[in-house]
C-alpha cells in the first residue's frame, strides 16, 4: 500500500494542514473541560463532559463510536472508536489516552489552569502535557483518516480512559477485564510519556521513547497502640513508632540496579555525546543529563516516598491508631526483593496493606520502533529515537495484561531550554503549539507506515 493510501498528493496535504489547524483547539478545548481526578469519589470532577466531547468529534466525522462508563462510579467514562485497515489479518495498534487530570490551584498558576489559553506560543492549563496534548492529536489525526477516506495498513483502535491518575480502576484496568473485545487484535500500544525531545549537544535531539516503567505501589502503613491521655507518660506510642518507620523507610535507599531500557538509553546518550556513565558513579555522571535527570535518576533504583501522614482527633489524646501513605515505585524484576526488604525495614508491628501495578518492559525492536524513528527522521533529520524507562506509570500496565506490547509514543518537538519534565503535574502546565503540529505530522506518518 503507498504511503498516500489512494489520496493525491495535494489532498493528502490539505488533510493534514487541516489537522494541525484543529490539534491546537482540540487541546484548549479539552484543557477546558474539568476532569480533576482527586482519587477520591467524593471530590473528584468525572470525566463524563472530556468523553462526551470526543465522542461528539468522533461521530461527526462518521466513527462508530463505543460509549463506556466504567467502575461503580457514575460519569466515569470512555470512548473507544475502531478504524478498520487494509489488512484486518495484521495485528492493530491501540492509541490511547486517559481523559482525566490532577488537581490544580488557580492561585499558583500565571494563567487560570482549566482556561486552555494559547498565548506566547503556548496552550496552557492542566493536562496540556499530560496528557490531553496526546488527546488531541490523537482525535485530530482520528477525524483526518475518517474525513478524508484514509485506509492505515492495519486496525487502528482509538480509547480515550478514565481514572489512569489514580490507577485506572475506574477507566483501563476495568475495560481490561470487562470489555476486553474492544480491544480485540491489538498486538501493539502507543500513549504517553514519550516520543518528546531532549537537546543533548550541537541541537542534536534524542527523541525518548517509552519501553519500561516502574510498578507502583501505593503501600498504607499502620501502627496500632495503647490509646491514652496526651499529659502522662505513655511508652507505646501509636504515632512515635509510627513516625520512626516512616523515617527509616523514607531515608533507605536502595540498591543500584541496571535494567536493559536504562542501559540502552544510557549507551544511546553515549554515542550521541562521548559522555560517560562508569558504574562507581552512575548517579553522579546521570545528572550531567539535566533536567530529565530526575527521571532517569528514579530509574536507577527502587524509591519509596512518605507522601501523607494520619492520626489523632485531639490534641491531648494519644491516639491507638496511625497511619502513613507511601508511594512505592519498583522497578522490573524487582518486586520480591523488595517485598523482602520492605519487611526487615519496618518489621513485624507494622501493619501493610496495598494497591498495587506491576512494572512493564518491552524490547527496543521491530518494525514499529523502526518507523517510530522514520517518521520522526522525515520532521527533524538527525533525530535519534533511544528507549528509556519512566518512573512513573500509564495505562499500558492495563493494556500489556492482553498481550500487546506498549510504548510511550506522543512526538513532540520541545525548545531545548523548556524543563518539560517539571510540567508533568506542575504549575504552569503547558505545551508548545508548534509542537502539536509536528506531533501531529510524525504521528501520521508513523501510523500510516506501521
Amino acid at each position: 500500500m503507498s504511503e498516500h493510501n489512494g489520496i493525491s498528493g495535494s489532498d493528502q496535504d490539505a488533510g493534514l494542514a487541516l489537522a494541525q489547524d484543529e490539534v491546537v483547539q482540540l487541546a484548549s478545548d479539552l484543557i477546558r473541560i474539568d476532569s480533576t481526578n482527586t482519587g477520591d469519589a467524593e471530590t473528584l470532577v468525572p470525566e463524563r463532559a472530556a468523553a462526551e466531547y470526543v465522542a461528539e468529534k468522533l461521530g461527526e466525522v462518521g466513527y462508530e463510536v463505543t460509549y463506556v462508563e466504567a467502575g461503580d462510579q457514575v460519569g466515569r467514562a470512555n470512548v473507544v472508536a475502531r478504524l478498520p485497515g487494509a489488512d484486518p489479518s495484521r495485528g492493530g495498534l491501540l492509541v490511547h489516552g486517559h481523559l482525566d487530570a490532577v488537581p490544580a490551584d488557580p492561585a499558583e498558576w500565571s494563567v487560570h489552569p482549566f482556561s486552555g489559553a494559547v498565548q506566547d506560543g503556548y496552550v496552557w492549563g492542566r493536562g496540556a502535557v499530560d496528557m490531553k496534548d496526546m488527546l488531541a492529536m490523537s482525535l485530530a489525526i482520528a477525524r483526518r483518516y475518517k474525513r478524508d477516506g484514509v485506509v492505515p495498513p492495519r486496525d487502528i483502535v482509538f480509547a480515550f480512559v478514565s481514572d489512569e491518575e489514580a490507577g485506572g480502576f475506574q477507566g483501563a484496568q476495568w475495560l481490561v477485564d470487562h470489555r476486553p473485545e474492544l480491544f480485540e487484535g491489538c498486538t501493539e500500544a502507543i500513549s504517553e510519556v514519550g516520543g518528546y525531545s531532549l537537546t543533548l549537544k550541537d541541537g542534536v535531539r534524542a527523541y525518548l521513547v517509552q519501553t519500561a516503567e516502574k510498578g507502583i505501589r501505593w503501600l498504607k502503613l499502620r501502627v496500632r497502640a495503647r490509646a491514652g491521655h496526651g499529659s502522662m507518660v505513655h511508652g507505646d506510642n501509636a504515632v512515635t513508632q509510627l513516625s520512626e518507620a516512616v523515617a527509616k523507610l523514607g531515608n533507605h535507599r536502595f540498591p543500584l540496579v541496571m535494567t536493559d531500557s536504562v542501559q540502552e538509553f544510557l549507551d544511546g546518550v553515549s554515542e550521541i555525546t562521548g559522555w560517560d556513565f562508569p558504574e562507581d558513579d552512575l548517579e553522579g555522571s546521570v545528572a550531567k543529563l539535566g533536567n530529565i535527570s530526575r527521571i532517569i535518576g528514579a530509574t536507577l533504583r527502587d524509591t519509596a516516598n512518605p507522601t501523607m501522614l494520619t492520626a489523632g482527633y485531639k490534641h491531648n489524646v494519644i491516639p491507638s491508631v496511625a497511619e502513613a501513605a507511601v508511594d512505592c515505585r519498583i522497578l522490573p524484576g524487582r518486586e520480591e526483593a523488595f517485598d523482602r526488604e520492605l519487611a526487615d525495614l519496618l518489621g513485624p508491628d507494622v501493619e501493610r496493606e496495598w494497591v498495587g501495578l506491576p512494572p512493564v518492559e518491552t524490547k527496543f525492536e521491530g518494525r514499529l520502533v523502526e518507523q517510530m524513528q522514520a517518521s520522526l527522521l522525515a520532521e527533524d533529520p538527525g533525530a535519534k529515537a533511544l528507549p528509556y524507562m519512566m518512573s512513573g506509570g500509564t495505562d499500558a500496565k492495563s493494556f500489556a495484561r492482553l498481550g500487546m506490547n506498549c510504548y510511550g509514543f506522543a512526538p513532540l518537538q520541545l525548545p531545548a531550554d523548556l524543563d518539560f519534565s517539571a510540567l508533568f503535574h506542575g504549575v504552569d502546565e503547558r505545551v508548545p503549539v508548534d509542537a502539536l503540529k509536528f506531533g501531529v505530522r510524525v504521528l501520521d506518518r508513523f501510523i500510516r507506515n506501521s
